[in-house]
């Protein structure tokens, strides 16, 4: 071998080497950046019983007239990518949409990816039981207490089932699930209570002996084992449906938007594209939520004109936001719906900034 394909090979050895090392391995990195965005007054993909994929309303309503939508509520996303190898990395790092994080501050070591799917699957649950709640009590719509889930263990096991309106507690009426809480509550491992409720249309009554709140929980107080929520005491039901790949906390303030726009009169976004993101509690309080840079640019990227953001995020929104956009700083349900009046007639409402 001569001098010169000796330096050849010796030179190329390595950047193979290299080569090889960026693309075949992967790194204990992930990308975050903008994700899809979902209009919840439009439809959403999901899968039937037999498996075929249909398009439906992302909030259905049953019970009552739904009222005709314009605009749209955009529910934001962050897209998290995973199983990067170094040149992803590289790549990644170099786009300003982009911004890669360690591994472990995504996906826990501690949990699988299944056990995050599942967390982030039960959280976006929560999220939606929340959004109809805070939605409903926006509205003014009577609420009655629904049982959601019954503890196999628990006390209540084999006296109420999925789907009971509980009506009383040891003959005092209950009219929402915080006073299902407070008066169970207030009784003792052991002691018999008397429970009320209408199952089918048909009232009955059957009593039972509480057990221990276990031990996360106070050891004074009485559990029933039941997992209670509120619904509508005049038969209006909404079901929601997203893609079966979101999940988290954070569409509740979006999806409350939605509800109450399907449930009243008028225009919640005044026929604009509205998008947004926060948590949101039964009472209406709009809390934080992460990736608040990358939804807004996901927004912005669908041509979003106004960007709804929780209090909490508005001095981490305000670095770098794209022309075009207006980030309305909101705190609660009644807020947004206020500050979204307010453009829709040309007014000005509170930004962040």
């Amino acid at each position: 071998m001569s001098r010169r394909l000796f330096t050849l090979f010796a030179a190329l050895v390595p950047a193979v080497l290299l080569l090889v090392l960026a693309t075949a391995g992967t790194v204990p990195l992930v990308a975050m950046g903008p994700g899809p965005t979902y209009d919840t007054l439009g439809q959403a993909q999901v899968e039937n019983e037999d498996g075929d994929v249909e398009d439906v309303p992302v909030i259905e309503v049953t019970g009552r007239e739904a009222d005709e939508t314009t605009g749209s509520l955009r529910m934001t996303t962050v897209a998290v990518r995973d199983r990067l190898t170094l040149l992803d990395a590289m790549r990644f790092w170099l786009d300003p949409a982009q911004v890669v994080v360690p591994r472990d501050q995504v996906f826990p070591p501690e949990s699988s990816r299944e056990e995050v799917r599942e967390s982030n699957a039960a959280e976006m649950v929560g999220s939606e039981n929340s959004a109809e709640a805070a939605a409903y009590r926006q509205l003014g719509i009577p609420m009655q207490p629904r049982v959601e889930g019954v503890d196999p263990d628990g006390a209540a096991a084999g006296h109420l089932e999925e789907g009971d309106i509980l009506t009383s507690i040891d003959g005092e009426q209950v009219s929402d699930a915080s006073e299902v809480v407070e008066q169970v509550s207030a009784h003792r491992p052991g002691d018999e209570v008397r429970l009320g409720y209408v199952r089918d249309g048909v009232e009955g009554t059957t009593t039972t002996t509480l057990t221990g709140a276990g031990p996360d929980g106070d050891p004074e107080q009485g559990r029933l084992g039941i997992l209670v929520g509120d619904t509508p005491a005049d038969g209006t039901d909404v079901t929601i449906s997203v893609a079966p790949d979101v999940g988290g906390p954070s569409a509740g303030l979006i999806l409350a938007l939605a509800i109450v726009d399907r449930l009243s009169p008028g225009e919640v976004t005044g026929g604009a594209n509205v998008a947004g993101s926060g948590t949101i509690r039964p009472s209406g309080e709009v809390g934080s939520i992460g990736g608040i840079r990358h939804k807004i640019r996901a927004a912005h990227e669908e041509g979003a004109t106004e960007f709804l953001v929780p209090a909490a995020n508005c001095a981490e929104a305000v670095q770098g936001t794209p022309d075009g956009i207006r980030l309305i700083e909101v705190s609660t349900l009644s807020g947004a719906l206020e500050a979204l009046e307010t453009a829709a007639s040309g007014g000005e409402p509170p930004t962040c900034g």
